[in-house]
C-alpha cells in the first residue's frame, strides 16, 4: 500500500528529504518519474511512452503529496516508510486507493532503481 499524505499537513517539510524514491514534493511543485530514480522512461497506463525526466502535473496545490507510482513505504531500504517516521503531526498515512503486496512494493523498488 502506498502512503499518502492527508490535509492535516502543516506543510514542514520533515517528510520530503527521507523518502529514498523521491516521491514527495512540495505543493504545486511539477514531479517527475526520474527524480531521485533510475529510469530513462516510462510506460503509462494508456500505453504511451514518455520520457522518465517529462514534468508532471502536481497531486496537490497546497500540500507536501506523495506520488503513489513512485511509493514503495520505503521496502527495500528500511524497516518503515520513512516519512511517517518523521511525521510531526501523524499525517502520513496508507492510502487505501493504492493497496500493494510486500512482494509488489519491492518489485516497483527494483524497477524505479534498476536493481
Amino acid at each position: 500500500m502506498a502512503i499518502m499524505i492527508t490535509d492535516e499537513c502543516i506543510n514542514c517539510g520533515a517528510c520530503e528529504p527521507e523518502c529514498p524514491n523521491t516521491a514527495i514534493y512540495e505543493g504545486a511543485a511539477n514531479w517527475t518519474w526520474a527524480g531521485g530514480t533510475k529510469l530513462s522512461e516510462v510506460e503509462l497506463e494508456d500505453g504511451s511512452v514518455i520520457p522518465a525526466n517529462t514534468k508532471q502535473d502536481p497531486y496537490s496545490d497546497e500540500f507536501y503529496y506523495i506520488v503513489s507510482g513512485k511509493c514503495t513505504e520505503c521496502k527495500g531500504f528500511h524497516e518503515e516508510p520513512q516519512c511517517a517516521a518523521v511525521c510531526p503531526v501523524d499525517c502520513c498515512v496508507d492510502d487505501p486507493d493504492y493497496a500493494e503486496e510486500e512482494s509488489e512494493l519491492l518489485q516497483k523498488q527494483a524497477w524505479l532503481h534498476a536493481v
